[in-house]
């Protein structure tokens, strides 16, 4: 059995702290001050005769066995108190509208409170869509194994599960859990024993080359590099510190991180070195338009994810939420068509994205 979760030891509850994170979110400026995700510094080479009929841009693609209709994924976000468990649903009724993937927030609180557990349920609403579970993988070092991984796939009747790797966030929360010794070996064991595809996430700090490397080789299906540009964690953790000691400490990473941009390519040279292009490649951190994932498909991600402008429509329901996605995936295909980019495929040929600085 886990032991007792963090907040249980030191006096919060799971739920009041996810309740926080969305308020926060919501409500305040969250966003790196000054680091960006580096995305500004690519550009799509425009074709003024791009020989393409713009109805028929192909924005398909198949990751880890599931084929869908665009490379965007709903990046995880909450669960856990009532109004996430709406955002959920609004977010999940969207996903299966458009063909697109889904993550949820970290479902810890649904695996030790099991009444909050249908705040993570979502395939009556969504049964089409390709749907990751999620659990921090510190929680290796705090009494969970793979029981509570396959209890979390279940919970959901999730196609894969997202490990996320966050150790700045708990470094500065007062109720951290900041032990991360051994867990690279732990992780390994949970991707030969649970039964479906891990995925392994920053939350928006990046993944290494070094650290794609050690997970590549223990076994995962896939990175989500989650770098740096967009919403700020440590940021997050600033407004809700408890003290003035932690306020301050938490507002001195504001620009801590890998950029998106840098993060993906590093994790996408690493991978091709070791050969392994059976490893999905996830790129979100601060993406917040079309052309944000047009470039980053063009970098070699398979799945481009956002959270932050879904968030703020899925507090009102999940035409807002479509209505968002359709507008974005239609900038995808119009920057596409002007690249004359056809297909993914052929958006990730040489020379149809430049570095101009």
């Amino acid at each position: 059995m886990p032991g007792r979760s963090t907040e249980t030891r030191r006096g919060l509850t799971i739920d009041q702290r996810k309740a926080d994170h969305i308020r926060i979110n919501l409500e305040e400026d969250v966003e790196f001050p000054q680091l960006t995700t580096g995305l500004e510094r690519l550009r799509l080479v425009h074709q003024a005769l791009p020989e393409l009929d713009l109805t028929e841009i192909d924005t398909g693609v198949a990751v880890l066995g599931k084929r869908l209709a665009a490379p965007l994924l709903v990046s995880s976000m909450t669960g856990g108190t009532r109004l996430a468990g709406q955002i959920n649903r609004n977010l999940a009724e969207a996903a299966q509208t458009c063909g697109v993937a889904m993550g949820v927030g970290s479902q810890r609180a649904g695996i030790e409170h099991g009444e909050i557990s249908a705040t993570f349920r979502v395939r009556d609403v969504a049964p089409d869509i390709f749907l990751m579970a999620n659990l921090g993988a510190v929680q290796f070092n705090y009494g969970y194994t793979v029981d509570q991984c396959r209890r979390a796939v279940e919970m959901i009747e999730a196609d894969a599960l997202i490990l996320h790797l966050n150790p700045l966030q708990e470094a500065v929360q007062a109720e951290g859990d900041t032990n991360w010794k051994g867990l690279l070996g732990k992780i390994g064991e949970v991707v030969q024993t649970v039964g479906c595809p891990v995925i392994i996430k920053e939350v928006g700090w990046g993944i290494s080359a070094q650290t794609a490397r050690r997970l590549i080789e223990v076994g995962v299906k896939g990175i989500d590099v989650a770098g740096a540009g967009g919403t700020s964690w440590s940021q997050v953790e600033m407004h809700r510190a408890p003290t003035e000691r932690l306020r301050r400490l938490a507002g001195s990473f504001a620009n801590w991180g890998i950029p998106t941009a840098e993060s993906l390519e590093a994790v996408r040279t690493t991978r091709d070195s070791l050969r392994r292009p059976d490893v999905a490649i996830f790129a979100s951190g601060g993406i917040r338009t079309g052309q944000d994932i047009a470039k980053c498909c063009a970098l070699g991600a398979d799945l481009v994810g956002l959270a932050s402008p879904f968030l703020k429509r899925a507090v009102d329901s999940a035409e807002a939420v479509a209505e968002e996605m359709e507008l974005l995936l239609t900038e995808m295909r119009i920057a596409m068509f002007c690249s004359g980019a056809g297909s993914l495929d052929a958006l990730r040929q040489p020379g149809v994205l430049v570095r101009v600085s």
